[in-house]
């Protein structure tokens, strides 16, 4: 009798369990037998195992093979543990020596090349957590990978690389990779012509993380502004970066999406988009929605209206509490989703109520139920609504005076550092994050700026939470006019682009 042991994680989420891979080889019928509550994929594992050893000239165990993934109650899924299985069955099979704490991740093809899983980064996060300071990944998966600097990081493309470094120490050499790389866009909201106040009330939102509200006819430029959010928002963190990272790993979205990127993720799911998409779910393998996948960025949803019952209604948990909860039989899964939220709409079904509305051949009946499938208790949350005007003859002539998205970027970025010293000590460093009790004590506008709300409140023309919109998106407006502390005007403008009112 002999054994193998390595080791690979079974994630839960954004969370991982390092997971023991043990192998025992015993004399008997031939079999093999797979411990541990392994998903199908899991299941399926025996024959890529098995083709992949033979393939690689390796002898394939003609006995009883038990393979154990400990602890047994955990759930495991996916194919990530071929590798870890098929190194841990040629240890027990002697055909490589004792194997060091190491982690393996990786799918076997049948002719023993390593594919990309998902979730490496996560996994790493949770194999490191373990004390466990190596790991081998695809090579598909190495930029991913090596975003995590305090682990060795050995990527191979093969399982006879795996098995010629275990036996030999031998392995190709791999360029390191720039992790302060960022993606470039050809966005630029140069390209966007007139629209100034839908412009300004872009730069508020990603200024202070204020939710955003475009109502406007078809072709006006509502989906050009949101595409370009992202480019005036400054550079992730890494630690941002990370986290945007692991999420996009496990939903499988780098094709969209580079590991290394800087840039705040930008998700226009459609429409007609479900409930599940939205928020994430799954039966089996639950997977992270829109809503996480825009986690440190914006989640653009275009002709809002239009969605299904109940679609726009299940982002107002995420949007209070910056985090998503998936309950499900296996268990309970939490994603981050702080994400900045903008909606577009047209004013009316035939988008041509606009100006004098002329054109429009909507009843106020069918406008009224238009836009009331925009929900109040969502809209409540909506701290900017901005109507944007079709686009004129002379706007068009002047496209060439338009700013750029870098001069719009050194007034977010040069307005959040100011925010940022302010909330030094505190556990936020955005306006729109600005708890409600820390407004009603320590972060008050002026005097007659609160009386002002007061009296709005009084006359029910705001609810609390509105009036803590209004608080947060003042203090904003403050930052970018270099005031100390947000005063009456401020306040009024706050209040005006709540409601969708022209000052």
């Amino acid at each position: 009798m002999s054994l193998g042991q390595t080791f690979g994680v079974a994630l839960q989420g954004l969370g991982g369990s390092v997971v023991t891979v043990e192998v025992d080889i015993a004399d008997g019928i031939p079999s093999y037998t797979l411990l541990g509550l392994p998903d199908a994929a899991l299941n399926e594992s025996r024959d890529r195992v098995r083709a992949a050893i033979v393939n690689c000239a390796e002898q394939w165990p003609n006995r009883k093979v038990t393979v154990s993934l400990s602890p047994a109650w955990m759930p495991k899924s996916g194919s990530s543990f071929d590798l870890a299985i098929a190194v841990a069955i040629l240890a027990a099979n002697s055909s490589v020596g004792v194997i060091p704490e190491i982690i393996f991740l990786g799918e076997l093809s049948l002719d023993g090349k390593l594919r990309a899983v998902r979730g490496v980064l996560p996994s790493l996060m949770a194999a490191h957590s373990a004390g466990i300071l190596r790991a081998v990944v695809p090579m598909a998966n190495r930029a991913e990978a090596q975003l995590m600097t305090s682990m060795e990081i050995i990527p191979m493309s093969h399982l006879h690389e795996v098995l010629l470094w275990l036996r030999t120490g031998e392995r190709s050499e791999n360029l390191e990779l720039d992790l302060e790389q960022v993606v470039d866009t050809a966005l630029d909201f140069e390209d966007v012509a007139g629209q100034p106040l839908a412009r300004r009330a872009a730069e508020i939102a990603a200024t202070g993380g204020h939710h955003l509200l475009l109502i406007g006819p078809p072709g006006a430029g509502k989906t050009m502004i949101a595409d370009r959010l992202p480019t005036i928002l400054p550079a992730l963190t890494l630690e941002e970066a990370l986290e945007v990272t692991a999420v996009h790993s496990i939903a499988g979205s780098f094709a969209t999406r580079s590991p290394m990127s800087r840039l705040a993720p930008i998700v226009a799911p459609h429409h007609t988009t479900t409930r599940v998409a939205m928020v994430g779910g799954g039966s089996h393998l639950i997977k992270p929605g829109a809503c996480s996948l825009a986690h440190h960025g914006v989640l653009f949803i275009d002709e809002a209206p239009e969605c299904g019952p109940g679609i726009l209604d299940s982002l107002r948990q995420p949007l209070e509490a910056g985090t998503i909860t998936i309950a499900r039989a296996i268990g309970n899964l939490t994603f981050p989703a702080r994400f900045l939220l903008v909606l577009a709409a047209n004013p009316c079904p035939c988008g041509k109520f606009t100006g004098r509305g002329t054109s429009c051949v909507c009843t106020s009946l069918q406008v009224r139920r238009y836009l009331g499938k925009l929900s109040g208790p969502l809209m409540d949350r909506i701290d900017i609504r901005v109507h944007v005007d079709p686009v004129g003859r002379v706007d068009m002539a002047r496209a060439d005076l338009a700013e750029s998205s870098a001069t719009m970027r050194e007034r977010v970025i040069a307005a959040r550092l100011v925010a940022s010293k302010r909330f030094a000590h505190e556990p936020f460093s955005l306006n729109g994050q600005i708890p409600s009790r820390a407004l009603r004590t320590t972060y008050q506008p002026e005097r007659i700026a609160m009386n002002f709300l007061h009296d709005e409140l009084d006359r029910e023309r705001l609810t609390a939470r509105g009036l803590h919109k209004v608080m947060r998106t003042s203090w904003t407006l403050a930052d970018l006019y270099q005031h100390d502390r947000p005063t009456l005007v401020d306040v009024h403008e706050a209040y005006a682009l709540r409601e969708g009112i022209e000052l």
